[in-house]
């Protein structure tokens, strides 16, 4: 009967690190992510490079199109350039994040200064990782 305690007791801590474990992965996944939306918002492509896979892909995903945006990490920095170039005022902010595996999903808030003011812009977003990298993400505009 001791025998039969003892493995319960120990297969519940076995289950109870395993989990503290999977969280703990998604946990930091999700910092990471937050960390690239601020580098983005500081218009930082250098750290936001040192977040990324050699091989990170940019997908933009509108109705049935898949538009890839970037293939490497060389495509991401001139594209981010060009972005920030052109949108000095664009800023993100994560309304909602969670994790799944290897992937995080983000309800992210975009912001820019226009003529008429403040615009805002809703998407979904979903960081794929390689380990603590991000490997790729998949865009969702959600309205304009």
């Amino acid at each position: 009967m001791f025998y039969r305690i003892a493995l319960i007791i120990f297969v519940g801590m076995l289950i109870t690190i395993a989990s503290a474990a999977d969280e703990s992965v998604e946990s930091r996944q999700e910092k990471i992510v937050h960390s690239y939306v601020e580098a983005f918002n500081a218009h930082n492509v250098e750290a936001m490079l040192r977040m990324v896979t050699d091989d990170v892909q940019w997908l933009t995903i509108a109705g049935d199109k898949i538009a890839t945006e970037t293939d490497n990490k060389e495509e991401l920095r001139l594209g981010m350039e060009r972005y920030f170039e052109s949108c000095s005022t664009c800023k993100s902010s994560l309304m909602h994040v969670f994790s799944s595996g290897e992937r995080v999903s983000a309800l992210e808030v975009a912001s820019f200064e226009t003529a008429q003011g403040i615009q805002k812009q809703k998407s979904i977003s979903i960081y794929e990782f390689s380990g603590n990298l991000i490997k790729r993400v998949y865009y969702f505009s959600v309205d304009n």
